[in-house]
């Protein structure tokens, strides 16, 4: 059989192209395509208000920001919000599992497209692991609340607290995220949908009631940590703002992806942002940071001010509500390490789908595992910065691969054009890059590691065995 040039990709050796018209001929993958619009958006806005409401957003508050919290949730907003628009073109135009490792893959070379893909594989795993830790927070204050004293070695991670020595129930819930997602899609999003609307409602139950409690005086001072210390909030509940990445990565699970994920990828982020910010204004309102709970903010803020009983309403709903973050995630690790290994960069073993629910099992269990390990033997702050920094990353090269991509290939159809073109994505570039920098000099040495370890992986491995390697030779 003769074949083309195109058909194995533009360019050579570590930057060979796999061409986007090839994407068509994959498009038949043996996932099950189920998910419509409004589940999509359901799946983008469960994995993007969760944790950073519900748990980072006191954190940062008491530890950081103070009042400012409100400050760093617009910052990074607003790059994730130019990084988003980004993603909203690609997922129109290559609606295909793997979200940023394809993009890269397709448009700046295989050996960006593996070293993304190596990413998301650790950060997405590690945000499930950080969510569990929150949800576990919640667990905690509730048990309390009715009189249950749980022993200590099962409350934490060692180091967090007296006598701690495993974050037993955020162990739990890694394994409970992958047995949900290993019974299908199509039953797992329904479920996910149902969980997404109870996550708004107690969100905007916190609003209204919480509004009423605000005392104006707990806002001063506004920056008690410095500007500084809003910004580096911003580089901590980074990753409280994005989870449409991960969404994209459903592609092939949806009834008509090209016209429905630009549009879900929008439609999360804009309503998870307004709920954001008013959240984080009742928040800071209710009590003065410095006596803001870090691990349970909003409970104990609705304590504090004789609403035990909505409080222990709100610790139900936030460990429900954060579920569907660990669902969002966990899928994306999933369908980003399917995609890796379908295009040969690792073993086709673990790309194998269970023969009647047609989903990836092995992976699923896999990072169930690691998940678990992750939430029991690391503290949240940790475990959070771990996953801000690969976030970021993806978010650089997707912002240029989609510059790349509108001026090598004009043509090309698309059904979202990002506006703005070129500043919106390189606005999404310099608020990454200026994000990194504010992270912690461990979590760039842990970040090195794995980058080591993928590198080695690629060379003895993934080169060798690429589809494109194979169909050159």
């Amino acid at each position: 059989m003769t074949t083309t040039p195109e058909r194995f990709g533009r360019g050579s050796g570590l930057f060979r192209r796999k061409p986007v018209e090839d994407i068509a001929d994959e498009s038949e993958s043996g996932l099950t395509r189920s998910l419509g619009l409004w589940q999509l958006t359901a799946i983008g806005i469960g994995g993007i208000i969760g944790a950073g409401i519900f748990a980072l957003a006191g954190a940062v508050a008491h530890e950081t920001a103070g009042p400012a919290v409100l400050i760093s949730f617009l910052i990074a907003g607003v790059a994730s919000a130019a990084a988003a628009l980004s993603y909203a073109e690609f997922a129109g135009m290559i609606p295909k599992a793997g979200s940023a490792y394809t993009y890269g893959y397709v448009v700046l070379g295989e050996v960006v497209g593996w070293f993304i893909g190596w990413d998301l594989l650790l950060e997405y795993t590690a945000i499930v692991a950080v969510v569990a830790i929150g949800i576990s927070g919640y667990f905690g204050f509730l048990m309390s609340e009715i009189g249950v004293d749980l022993p200590n070695w099962m409350l934490g991670a060692p180091g967090t607290g007296d006598g701690h020595v495993v974050d037993l129930f955020a162990v739990l819930l890694c394994l409970l995220i992958a047995y949900l997602l290993n019974r299908g899609i199509r039953a797992a999003a329904r479920a996910e949908t149902a969980v997404v609307g109870i996550k708004i409602a107690v969100v905007l139950l916190v609003v209204v009631v919480g509004f009423f409690h605000v005392k104006t005086a707990n806002y001063r001072p506004f920056f008690p940590f410095g500007v500084s210390g809003a910004i580096t909030g911003a580089a901590t509940v980074f990753f409280a703002v994005f989870g449409y990445d991960a969404m994209s990565t459903a592609a092939e699970e949806s009834r008509d992806a090209s016209r429905h994920l630009p549009r879900a990828i929008v439609y999360s982020l804009a309503v998870s942002m307004v709920l954001y910010v008013l959240a984080t204004l009742v928040l800071t309102g209710m009590q003065n940071y410095r006596d803001i709970n870090p691990t349970s903010g909003f409970s104990s803020a609705f304590a504090s001010v004789g609403l035990s009983g909505l409080a222990d309403v709100i610790a139900v709903g936030a460990i429900i509500g954060i579920l569907t973050v660990m669902f969002t995630f966990m899928l994306g690790v999933t369908r980003v390490w399917y995609a890796m290994s379908r295009d040969g960069l690792l073993p086709s073993w673990f790309a194998r789908l269970h023969p009647v629910r047609r989903v990836p099992s092995r992976v699923t269990w896999i990072v169930g595992v690691a998940s678990g390990v992750i939430a029991g033997f690391l503290p949240i702050r940790e475990a959070a910065e771990l996953t801000n920094i690969g976030i970021l990353l993806a978010f650089i090269v997707v912002c240029v691969a989609v510059i790349v991509l509108r001026y090598r290939r004009p043509e090309l159809p698309r059904t979202f054009r990002l506006p703005g073109m070129p500043v919106v994505p390189a606005l999404g570039v310099i608020f990454s890059i200026w994000l990194i920098t504010f992270l912690s000099p461990v979590t760039w040495i842990r970040f090195v590691v794995w980058f080591v370890l993928g590198a080695v992986v690629y060379a003895t491995y993934g080169r060798r065995h690429s589809l494109l390697n194979r169909d050159r030779s």
